[in-house]
């Protein structure tokens, strides 16, 4: 389970949006003037804003500024990392080769290969949409970060308001 300590910024019926700040751990990195990630993170303000399933068997009541510690499976990492970045190039390839031998024409085969790539994209946002209510692939409260029967503690200071 990949973990994230956050703090709690809205509560709707079942869900709460929970705002976490990225690790600082690309200062540190070697590799932080060619990595997009690293260039990516210093673009924004080192907040994300995550919506978080809080299932009604929950024993816990969360309120607006708690602190809480959120948790996805690595297997639905790794699963979603595929289907985002192989599946359009998959379907990019695919469509290309098509082109080429159905046409023999570079220009049909760029045309088919952007059109491949566009609908390899479209597949992967409607399958994210489709799942985007199923709790399995939701990250998920595992325990408020404040609670010291966990032996955590909190690690940032309090949010400006």
């Amino acid at each position: 389970m990949i973990e994230e300590t956050g703090r709690v910024v809205a509560v709707e019926d079942s869900t709460l949006w929970v705002e976490t700040i990225r690790k600082a751990s690309c200062d540190s990195c070697a590799a932080q003037k060619g990595c997009g990630h690293s260039v990516l993170a210093k673009l924004g303000d080192g907040k994300n804003h995550v919506r978080v399933l809080n299932p009604s068997s929950n024993s816990h009541s969360f309120t607006v500024g708690d602190d809480v510690v959120i948790g996805v499976p690595e297997d639905v990492v790794v699963i979603g990392s595929m289907i985002a970045y192989l599946l359009p190039l998959i379907s990019l390839l695919a469509f290309s080769v098509a082109g080429q031998l159905l046409l023999s024409s570079e220009g049909y085969t760029i045309l088919f290969g952007m059109f491949g790539l566009a609908l390899g994209f479209a597949v992967v946002r409607w399958h994210f949409l489709i799942k985007r209510d199923d709790a399995r692939f939701q990250p998920s409260v595992i325990r408020p970060a404040n609670s010291t029967s966990f032996g955590v503690c909190k690690i940032y200071p309090a949010l400006p308001e």
